[in-house]
């Protein structure tokens, strides 16, 4: 194809356009971002397109980079442009950023646009901030199932679950649920808990509403049986779905045989795991994690010795925080940081106070076979508690904490994190790799059930 670049023509625009849209399915970005530079003069539908080439090929970061420059080059956004932006910063949890985002979109006339209210809605549940998604939710003005989707979806995900099914029931005399609704309702009941009322909407959903279980359907209801001790329901449930069982599914078996210590149960998922996805080493790390609690060591040698005759590397856990605009990472056991004398000090300060308080340190996450001491240590200095301690240390009184974490927050940290924000009086909000955790005043809204 002969395209005249750097003319700055229409049909320059038109034809950079479609063919970012066709790099972008094809997930070739950096193609498409070549295609976007090289075209000199460059309208709204060009800048959409990129913007959305980075968001559905999982580039986030990228595509709000995109908005800014866009912003500056003084192009005015439409609805397009801020649902896809607004949608990215949601995918990071950035919330300062989704803010900004929510007061431009308002400057620029879209405080009455439902599409970019309902992104917002989104943007804010996935943030942590439920309270305000809710706020934005009722001020819509027609309430759309996407919408009503987004809502239950973000009280599901925090583990709300009665807010999330108390917004089903009403949803359900103004709109038609849909597969997506029925993800959120199970979810919901998932981390909730609700054995009962979760088999209640698995069967309403195909008997009432006609709609196939798909993966994710049948990956709630694993997740659900697993986490409420029906191991061997949630096998069954396996062993007899009309689809071929994913990664998510035996992962969510799996992280269920964790919980309720299940050896035998375990090494089948991980043995399926492994057959799906050879070369994630999270997988073996919770089979490990499982040995170790119950103290079988040659176990936790085998399973790493799997690990080095395979090349698998343990993923290396890392948390971050924003703080004043600025994104700060950290690893377990990290000094890097300029802050770290203060960082340690303050979890030195913190752990007096949470051993008053009757913490105890559950060292059974530590799948080495060392010292009491040692395990304690490495506990200690986690990822998330080295963010955290960042962020009490680098805020008001009284600020609400966001960390992201990119592996499952392991059980020493989950209870240290409920003492932290009962003796800081702290919201914390740590979102990993599984669910989002809003600790408050002790209390964590997944109730325990991760």
């Amino acid at each position: 194809m002969n395209m005249r670049y750097g003319l700055g023509g229409r049909q320059d625009v038109f034809v950079g356009a479609a063919l970012i849209d066709m790099y972008a399915k094809c997930g070739c970005v950096e193609s498409a971002r070549k295609v976007f530079d090289k075209i000199e003069v460059r309208d709204t539908v060009l800048w959409n397109s990129m913007l959305a080439a980075y968001s559905q090929n999982g580039h986030p970061d990228e595509s709000l980079t995109l908005c800014s420059e866009m912003a500056l080059a003084g192009m005015r956004p439409t609805e397009a442009t801020l649902v896809t932006v607004i949608s990215a910063s949601a995918d990071i949890a950035a919330l300062p950023q989704g803010i900004e985002l929510h007061g431009f979109s308002w400057r620029h006339g879209f405080d009455s646009n439902d599409k970019v209210k309902t992104a917002l809605v989104d943007m804010y549940a996935k943030c942590g901030s439920v309270k305000v998604a809710r706020n934005l939710f009722e001020r819509l003005k027609e309430k759309r199932v996407v919408s009503w989707n987004a809502i239950i979806t973000g009280y599901a995900m925090h583990g709300h679950a009665t807010e999330a099914l108390d917004l089903f029931e009403e949803m359900k005399e103004k709109s038609l649920p849909d597969h997506i609704t029925f993800v959120g309702v199970l979810a919901a009941c998932s981390h909730g808990g609700l054995l009962d009322e979760g088999w209640i909407f698995f069967e309403s959903m195909v008997r009432d509403y006609h709609i196939d279980p798909t993966i994710q359907h049948f990956t709630c209801m694993v997740d659900l049986l697993g986490h409420c001790g029906r191991l061997d329901e949630a096998y069954n449930i396996i062993m007899q779905m009309r689809v071929m069982p994913d990664s998510g599914v035996w992962g969510a078996l799996l992280n269920s045989c964790k919980i309720h210590g299940n050896i035998e149960l375990g090494e089948v998922a991980l043995e399926k795991l492994i057959e799906l996805e050879p070369d994630d080493s999270g997988n073996y790390v919770i089979l490990s994690n499982i040995y170790a609690q119950a103290g079988k060591w040659e176990g936790v040698a085998r399973l790493r010795k799997l690990m080095i005759d395979k090349g698998i590397k343990k993923s290396i856990a890392c948390s971050w925080i924003e703080v004043k605009n600025k994104v700060h990472a950290f690893l377990s056991g990290d000094i890097s940081h300029p802050n770290s004398d203060a960082i340690y000090a303050e979890l030195k300060r913190l752990e007096g106070r949470m051993k008053e308080a009757g913490y105890v340190p559950d060292t059974g996450s530590v799948f080495h076979d060392v010292e009491d001491d040692e395990k304690t240590n490495m506990v200690c200095s986690h990822s998330e508690r080295l963010a955290i301690a960042f962020g009490l240390i680098c805020t008001p009184l009284g600020t609400r904490l966001l960390i992201t974490k990119n592996l499952r927050v392991c059980e020493d940290c989950h209870v240290a994190i409920k003492f932290i924000s009962k003796i800081t009086e702290r919201e914390i909000t740590v979102r990993d790799v599984n669910r989002y955790h809003h600790f408050e005043d002790g209390l964590c809204s997944c109730g325990d059930y991760w």
